[in-house]
């Protein structure tokens, strides 16, 4: 079939035309229960027509290769998801009506091949799949689904980095045809914006040089960019979704298997019953998101506030020994406490996400990202925001009451005098914010980079060569005799060691790359008029960041499934508020610390709050005008109108597929092998026609386990002798 041979059969033969492995680990499971479970995992896989293979995993596990029974069983399941993009309107024309004839003029990309393999592996058996989840349900013990890595693409991927500047459009199209749209749109995203960071950047650097900080040339320079950046990236998603055909694919997602519907209705625009769960129902479930704000709020506010309290008592007005030493506390406890705390509220979102009982991943995953992005927000600019509003305007009235604090340092202080504030003479420190800035922009992004690629890097070379030591297969300790690289093939060594390798690997998640890229985006559009170079900053981190995203996905994390998307998700939305909000904080900063009205003694009777207030309004009008000016289109309100239109469309796509000779579905694979009759005489004639082909080695590696019943027995055998021997190991 097209799809497995030619440009992507280089990748299939270099895997042994493996697509999927399922590492199943039954580490503390009783073997009845694992021996019956790993059957049941291997027959759903053969009913809805998957071939499997197993193997002998690292620390009580099974891996467990999938691939399709044949090819008639994916031209069949790659064209009923064509027919339904089309139905649906994803694509734009109707697939010609032959299957074989679809797929030659249209051949699979690999992306494609592997989200409906995907598919048929994970979602529910309603939909036609084998209903899969990974350790939820019936499949605890599944711990991971994942496809093969492309080496060969993989170091072609990471050698055209070091050529090349820029994604061309094919490029970018090799990347969603490798990594489907999810993956393809964060780095044409992350692109997007590195180049639009050069204007910023230039008026930055100019401004810098010219006219210093609070720059008002560069304030209203900075609201532009950010409204034009946001816009412009909003037409640039139009665009990718025709290019790609991907406009409105959440509409086709298969249900969550989480969803607990309440009612059947019909549908207004297919007239079809559907199971869902009221609007209404879960609209009040939503309005928990007010209170868990604000509680996030207040948990995280008042904890960095105590601690910022602590860090501006300690350095400005402390003066006992060990001073250098102790303006260190509030960090450490920042370190210590922000994170525990934000884990909590994160699980805390979690049970709430899961009580909002969302029918598909994406409007799950779009609810979690805005709850998170709270605690973000909180989290990475309320420092900046108590310094820029709070202790410098108000420095001098607020400082003086911090004397409570002086308990944290009174064990080191010799008199009361170096904890008390002095009642003259104490000047706030007008630095501060400036500091604070080139911190989170410049600090923050370097140790963030060392932790996102070489900390974990360094971490699993060395966990894997303590691994090796201790219990690798070349070890001459008995105790390594069990190791399951001890009976491997020789032709099948080298490929099964880099398939327990990146069974180890993390799971990549775009979604914490695109926060990175959000939360960034909010200290350009908010605070970089304290400092105008912040722009210049971002543009070498994200020249390296696209680059070291790359190198992460291909040799730091397993293969990320290629699942499809129509855009950045609420993360756009999300840029939309920062970008207004940098319209409010902008022009407040440039008022309250330009030349003639600034206030760096904290004396807060400089500013006028009624011209304050009025900077602020007429800013805001500003930008929303702009962006009425920039916006080139607005957003369509769907009305019963529309929905007769596309009901219209529906019958009409449905009276088509109704003429059509319809797509049988190919037989199943006989369970237990009996279509097949084997006699000595079969087998003398297979033996006879092996020798007269010889066999590729990825032909060999599927015909050792034939039916799904010997996988079963090479997994029991696993499972038995992977427990036996720890066992022997605890005894």
């Amino acid at each position: 079939m097209a799809s497995g041979h030619g440009a992507d059969g280089n990748a299939l033969h270099a895997n042994f035309d493996v697509d999927y492995v399922i590492s199943y680990r039954f580490a503390g499971t009783d073997a009845s229960r694992a021996e019956a479970n790993f059957e049941k995992l291997v027959r759903a896989l053969a009913d809805v027509g998957l071939a499997t293979e197993a193997r002998a995993g690292d620390d009580c596990s099974v891996l467990i290769f999938v691939r399709p029974a044949s090819d008639r069983h994916l031209a069949n399941a790659a064209y009923r998801s064509r027919v339904q993009d089309w139905l649906h309107g994803i694509r734009h024309a109707a697939p010609e009506k032959e299957t074989q004839n679809s797929l030659a003029s249209e051949p699979l990309v690999e992306a494609e091949r592997l989200r409906i393999i995907y598919s048929m592996i994970t979602n529910s058996r309603e939909d036609g799949g084998a209903g899969i989840t990974p350790t939820r349900g019936d499949w605890k013990e599944v711990e991971s689904i994942f496809p093969l890595h492309d080496h060969a693409f993989n170091k072609k991927w990471m050698k055209s980095w070091s050529s090349s500047y820029l994604l061309e459009l094919k490029d970018q199209d090799g990347i969603r045809d490798k990594f489907g749209e999810k993956i393809a749109f964060y780095f044409t995203f992350i692109q997007q914006y590195l180049i639009s960071l050069v204007f910023p950047a230039a008026v930055g650097f100019s401004v810098w040089v010219l006219l210093g900080n609070f720059s008002t040339v560069y304030a209203i320079a900075s609201c532009l960019w950010s409204v034009v950046f946001v816009e412009y990236w909003k037409q640039q998603e139009i665009d990718l979704r025709m290019r790609w055909q991907c406009a409105g694919v959440s509409a086709i997602q298969a249900k969550r298997m989480e969803f607990q519907p309440e009612k059947e209705i019909r549908d207004p625009v297919t007239n079809e019953p559907t199971k869902v769960f009221p609007v209404q129902k879960r609209l009040l479930r939503q309005l928990l998101q007010v209170p868990f704000a604000l509680v996030a709020c207040l948990a995280l506010g008042s904890l960095i506030a105590v601690c910022f309290a602590i860090e501006i008592f300690i350095s400005e007005v402390y003066g006992g020994p060990f001073k250098s030493v102790l303006v260190y506390l509030p960090t450490g406890l920042l370190t210590t406490l922000v994170p525990t705390m934000t884990s909590l509220l994160s699980n805390f979102a979690t049970q709430l996400n899961d009580y909002e009982n969302y029918e598909t991943q994406d409007s799950y995953e779009a609810a979690m990202i805005q709850k998170i992005f709270v605690l973000n927000f909180i989290t990475s600019y309320l420092p900046i925001f108590l310094t820029a509003f709070v202790y410098i305007p108000f420095g001098s009235i607020v400082v003086p009451y911090l004397d409570v604090l002086g308990l944290t340092v009174k064990p080191f202080a010799e008199n009361e005098k170096q904890i008390r504030t002095p009642k003259d003479g104490f000047k706030i420190n007008a630095g501060r914010l400036k500091k604070q800035m080139i911190y989170f922009t410049v600090t923050a992004q370097i140790v963030n980079l060392a932790l996102e690629v070489i900390v974990p890097y360094v971490k699993r070379q060395a966990f894997k060569k303590g691994k090796e030591v201790t219990g690798g297969p070349t070890t001459k300790s008995k105790k390594n005799a069990s190791h399951p690289a001890v009976n491997d093939l020789p032709e099948e060594a080298d490929f099964l060691k880099r398939v327990r390798n990146e069974a180890e690997l993390p799971v990549y998640d775009v979604t914490t790359d695109l926060r990175e890229m959000v939360v960034q985006f909010g200290y350009l559009a908010m605070f970089s008029v304290v400092w105008p170079l912040t722009a210049i900053s971002f543009f070498i981190n994200n020249w390296v960041e696209i680059r070291s995203d790359a190198i992460k996905i291909c040799i730091g994390m397993q293969r990320p499934i290629p699942l499809r998307a129509d855009s950045i998700g609420p993360w756009l939305d999300n840029l939309g508020f920062l970008s207004w909000l940098g319209s409010l904080t902008t022009p407040a900063l440039v008022y309250m610390f330009r030349s003639d009205g600034a206030v760096p003694d904290g004396t807060p009777s400089k500013i006028k709050f009624w011209v304050l207030l009025l900077t602020i309004l007429f800013s805001e009008h500003l930008y929303l005008l702009a962006r009425m000016t920039v916006r080139t289109a607005l957003a369509q309100i769907d009305s019963g109108a529309a929905q007769k239109q596309r009901r219209e469309r529906y019958l009409v796509r449905k009276r088509y597929l109704e003429s059509t000779s319809g797509l049988p579905l190919p037989p199943k694979p006989a369970p237990s092998g009996e279509d097949e009759k084997i006699t000595r005489r079969s087998l003398e004639e297979e033996a006879r026609q092996e020798s007269l082909h010889l066999p590729r080695p990825e032909q060999r590696f599927w015909g050792r386990q034939r039916y799904w019943h010997e996988t079963v027995r090479y997994g029991r055998e696993v499972i038995r002798e992977s427990l036996a021997a720890a066992g022997k190991k605890t005894q």
